[in-house]
């Protein structure tokens, strides 16, 4: 996952949205969002990483939300375990004992940020944070590639189109609100030159990576996820799959009653 905006109590008929992009190589196996049934895990809402066998986004049955992002690194070492299980273990674990294991044991991942939100606050941990274990609260907030609200162009545009939708949505309007953000989170406009970040990859490609979507033949943006909790409790999730060169794939909605 690579870009992710998210609010919390901005909007007073949905106090939890998040709307993100993930971008992967389209080689790599992926099964698409679906419930889980696994022994060892709560039931959950989440697609998999069929190489690995985590996630980058879940979302539980009451309604908690949690996903990761990789920090961009231009020499990263691989981790001795996999960024996918983060979410898994945010969704599973209480708060202070994900807190205490990912502090143990933060340098056997590469670069990650690792959120968790419900419909009253957040929490934000980076390995790559000078001080990791953050609370998050009211407010619409951005994740990409680096440390939380780290004002890539990028993200600030998906931001604050977020917040201006948000403004602008009725009650009883998740759905069409869910198709809004799918439309933001299409912007295949690239960011000036000037305004790019240097994280080590080289200049064609921080070119490449800067629009919100990125399309590709071998490496693009491969799901869009929207998730909103409204505040009569109902949970609403869609996914819209993207195949090679931004040519849409299957769309998955579920809805639900917390």
């Amino acid at each position: 996952m690579c870009l992710i905006a998210f609010s919390l109590g901005q909007n007073p008929d949905y106090p939890l949205v998040v709307a993100a992009n993930r971008d992967e190589f389209f080689r790599r196996p992926t099964a698409a969002m679906d419930w889980w049934q696994d022994a060892e895990q709560p039931p959950m809402l989440a697609g998999r990483d069929l190489l690995s066998g985590g996630t980058w986004l879940a979302v539980s049955r009451d309604g908690r939300i949690a996903a990761v992002t990789n920090v961009r690194e231009g020499t990263a070492e691989p981790g001795r375990l996999s960024r996918g299980e983060l979410p898994l273990q945010a969704l599973r674990l209480p708060g202070a004992e994900l807190e205490q294991q990912l502090m143990h044991r933060q340098d056997d991942y590469s670069g990650f940020n690792l959120i968790h939100l419900d419909g009253q606050s957040g929490w934000y941990f980076s390995n790559r944070d000078a001080h990791p274990g953050r609370k998050v609260h009211r407010g619409t907030y951005g994740l990409s590639n680096h440390l939380l609200q780290t004002p890539w162009p990028k993200l600030l545009k998906l931001r604050n189109a977020m917040s201006r939708t948000l403004a602008d949505t009725p009650a009883g309007s998740s759905e069409p609100l869910h198709d809004a953000l799918i439309k933001l989170l299409q912007d295949t406009t690239p960011a000036p030159d000037r305004d790019l970040p240097d994280t080590g990859v080289g200049l064609e490609t921080e070119r490449f990576l800067s629009s919100p979507f990125i399309v590709g033949s071998d490496y693009g943006t491969r799901a869009t996820t929207i998730a909103s909790v409204s505040r009569s409790g109902e949970i609403r999730v869609t996914e819209q799959g993207w195949n090679p060169m931004g040519e849409p794939g299957e769309r998955r909605q579920f809805c639900w009653q917390r």
